[in-house]
């Protein structure tokens, strides 16, 4: 017995009926040979993790634009702190903590630069709409690792829990469950400790019935709604949260999205940063074989609309990507240079 199947062992003796066991994974699109030492999920994960898509993270916008202050969230510290969040629910419940790891790491890599504001642009522009979750699992079957035509050729699971981590979608998996709260529980707490330290909200402006039922802090918060889901979930298939819970949950977020998400102030920029992705949307779209070379190369064999090729382009790109590639198409050079 190798590496691998003693830890196939070890989760069917210790993890929970309802969860997600690797050795019963419903595979990969492309079959192949199993590692000695990883689980599949385990897998997964480290494919994620070595991804260019997932270095990326690191300069993408999570709510505020370009902030100049170190502290202030990136997309890669918002999906960190979802496999935290994530994994501690996991562990409590005893289902499988490589697949929620995997999920979460991946479940935002399809996330455009300037956030939401440019998931909104390439949704109106694309006559195929767009959507995060659906262009995060575009990165990991086509985008990532195209060279061998399967990208990272993931499990079904982690595909499924990516796909369903937003919206309406409920995941089939009690693992791709967790992300979806883990996710709405990352940013609700990180961006209200954002928007504190950006002055567009003050701790005493939080509605104070939720700040009775959930805590006054971050963490207090953090630890009330992470309990909460542990202590309501234990042995059930299908998660929620406690009636009072999740109804101070939600008030916070509609809270946040009055405050802070559609705040004058603090989307100041956003105006700046849709022209920026319609401008080049438009242009590429003009100017099709402007595109890189390696970029086109990927669907070489691949039935793909042009505005499709031009989203997977744009959403790929990093904020200051983005906005340099803006300067160097359409703001003139000094002569000479």
């Amino acid at each position: 017995m190798n590496i691998r199947e003693q830890f196939e062992q070890l989760e069917l003796k210790t993890l929970s009926s309802l969860a997600s066991l690797s050795m019963n994974t419903a595979g990969r699109k492309v079959e192949e040979e199993k590692c000695q030492i990883r689980t599949e999920f385990q897998r997964d994960r480290d494919r994620v993790i070595h991804s260019k898509a997932f270095r990326r993270l690191k300069h993408k916008t999570q709510v505020f634009i370009a902030p100049e202050g170190d502290h202030f969230r990136t997309r890669l510290t918002h999906t960190l702190e979802v496999a935290q969040l994530a994994r501690t629910m996991a562990r409590a419940l005893r289902l499988n903590e490589d697949l929620v790891e995997a999920i979460a790491l991946a479940h935002d890599l399809g996330h455009t630069p300037f956030g939401h504001t440019g998931e909104k642009v390439l949704d109106r522009v694309n006559p195929r709409g767009f959507k995060h979750n659906e262009q995060s699992v575009r990165v990991v079957e086509l985008l990532e690792g195209h060279e061998k035509r399967q990208g990272l050729n993931l499990t079904y699971e982690v595909l499924e829990g990516i796909m369903n981590h937003s919206g309406d979608n409920v995941s089939k998996t009690p693992e791709g469950q967790i992300i979806k709260f883990a996710d709405r529980i990352a940013y609700i707490n990180h961006d209200i400790d954002d928007a504190i330290r950006a002055g567009v909200i003050e701790e005493k402006d939080l509605p104070d019935d939720c700040v009775q039922v959930l805590g006054d802090t971050h963490g207090k918060r953090i630890n009330t709604m992470i309990v909460d889901l542990i202590e309501n979930n234990i042995g059930k298939d299908r998660l929620i949260m406690s009636n009072l819970v999740g109804e101070k949950t939600s008030k916070l977020r509609q809270f946040m999205f009055d405050n802070v998400y559609l705040n004058k102030d603090a989307k100041k920029e956003d105006d700046k940063a849709e022209y920026i992705i319609e401008v080049l949307f438009k242009y590429y779209k003009k100017n099709f074989n402007r595109l890189p070379s390696e970029h086109l190369g990927i669907y070489e064999g691949v039935e793909a609309d042009k505005e499709d090729i031009i989203c997977d382009y744009i959403a790929g790109m990093t904020d200051r990507y983005i906005v340099n590639l803006y300067m160097d198409i359409f703001v003139p050079k000094p002569w000479g240079k």
